[in-house]
């Protein structure tokens, strides 16, 4: 069995793919690259079968019609054969010291009889024309080299949540969860998260800088322009976590509080958008999705609308959207997303 299967989603990615590709080879017979062309219009077929042929031991070339990113995880995780799985997107990469450390440490697992259910590392927003990048880091809320469950962690802080970057799962988990991202849909990166973590018992923290997830192609789908134009994709993600783990169901309550702390902020998100469409049709939609969440939660409504966010997101008036607007911009500074 393989130690690892990395899942890279490709569409229409020939001019980025092979850094991609490159990055993953130092793992060697131990990983499984599976290079998911989702319906390609480009050489990117090419170029996923010219590697599968080069290394046939270690990629493998999956081809389907375009089902979306969510449809290309999917495929990854149905064919992984590795004990564990990552998804890099093809126009990210990652470290190759932090990647050689990180199989290291689950090789040792291995050796020890030990598995986990998901592994967490750090990720740099590699942003175009960015003078200093923004790493996120978890070493003030995990404990650090060690195996640990829900019980030993600390509170998140705003701006600091687990993402597809950071996270590597055991792949069984992932099988057995019931996890089925939606085809054709954007930003269903945050229910790859989020789905799975209610089944995690065990975790291991690597204080490493594994994960590069570059920022600044004009068409990336978290252009802040791209994702006003998908909304109605991104509300559709946002109802789905919604309505996939009721919070009330869950016992445990650091992890609550984190699935409360992560789709706070996806519904902020999604509100402030809204707000920045600037078009009635969308400022009812904001209205829709607040009485949406109250309809089906009414704790988690009053939680999320009349938490310090919340209250941001619903100034009333131009003078009340102009002061959520500008907090947006802030929280863009600081995170460095978009």
């Amino acid at each position: 069995m393989k130690l690892l299967s990395v899942v890279i989603p490709c569409y229409n990615s020939e001019a980025y793919m092979r850094y991609c590709i490159e990055s993953l080879l130092p793992g060697g017979e131990s990983v499984e690259l599976l290079i998911v062309n989702d319906g390609s219009s480009d050489n990117t077929a090419l170029i996923a079968d010219e590697y599968a042929k080069k290394y046939p031991s270690i990629i493998r070339a999956i081809h389907q019609e375009n089902g979306g990113h969510g449809e290309a995880v999917n495929a990854g995780i149905r064919h992984a054969a590795g004990l564990y799985l990552k998804v890099v997107d093809s126009d990210d990469w990652v470290d190759t010291r932090a990647y050689l450390k990180i199989l290291h440490q689950l090789q040792e697992f291995t050796a020890k009889n030990q598995t986990i259910d998901m592994l967490v590392s750090n990720f740099v927003y590699e942003k175009e024309g960015a003078k200093y990048k923004k790493v996120m880091k978890y070493e003030n809320v995990l404990p650090i080299g060690e195996i640990f469950t829900w019980d030993d962690i600390e509170p998140f802080r705003k701006g600091q949540y687990l993402l597809m970057h950071s996270l590597i799962y055991r792949t069984q988990l992932l099988k057995d969860c019931g996890l089925e991202l939606p085809k054709h849909t954007f930003y269903v990166d945050n229910l790859f998260v989020y789905v799975p973590l209610k089944h995690v018992k065990t975790m291991y923290y690597m204080n490493v800088e594994f994960y590069r997830y570059y920022i600044g192609r004009e068409d990336q789908s978290v252009q802040e322009k791209i994702m006003i134009k998908r909304i109605d994709q991104q509300i559709k993600v946002n109802k789905l976590m919604i309505d996939t783990i009721p919070l009330s169901t869950i016992k445990n309550p650091n992890l609550r509080q984190y699935l409360f702390h992560h789709l706070e902020i996806v519904t902020v998100v999604s509100a402030i958008l809204l707000i920045r469409s600037g078009t009635a049709e969308n400022i009812q939609k904001k209205k829709d999705l607040w009485n949406y969440i109250k309809e089906k939660d009414s704790e988690l409504y009053h939680d999320i609308r009349y938490g310090m966010m919340g209250h941001l997101m619903n100034l009333p008036g131009r003078l009340g959207r102009s002061v959520s607007i500008g907090a947006y911009k802030i929280s863009q500074k600081l995170v460095g997303f978009n």
